[in-house]
């Protein structure tokens, strides 16, 4: 009988310790996403860029607003619909912003410039 009260207050605690870690505190995310994920799923499906850049500027603010970072690729992507639209400078300002908060991105963004730079010459 003693045995059978061991155990029961073996699993008791086990369970209660389970229970407390399942309550933890979850950590922040290291950025705030917004709606970028699904902007991104909406270019793929042929969405408005127009529509898509008023939702990603106004995620931007957000963030801003709140001191969180936007996540890796957010303002290129925005940079990239602003020069589907022909606004070649603000497309410029957006690629070197995600640039200058993202540097590993360098390559792929002095890339993305020089085909813009390009593409105009070629006008």
């Amino acid at each position: 009988m003693n045995t059978l009260n061991v155990r029961t207050r073996f699993w008791l605690g086990a369970c209660a310790i389970l229970a407390l870690v399942g309550c933890a505190h979850q950590s922040a995310s290291l950025y705030q996403w917004g709606s970028y994920q699904d902007q991104v799923y909406s270019h793929f499906k042929g969405g408005s860029p127009e529509q898509q850049i008023q939702a990603l500027e106004k995620d931007l603010q957000v963030m801003q607003a709140a001191n969180r970072r936007p996540p890796p690729g957010l303002q290129a992507h925005l940079g990239m619909l602003y020069a589907e639209t022909g606004n070649d400078a603000k497309a410029q300002q957006e690629l070197l912003a995600e640039k200058t908060q993202y540097p590993e991105s360098g390559t792929y963004i002095d890339l993305l410039l020089k085909n813009a730079s390009n593409a105009r010459s070629a006008q």
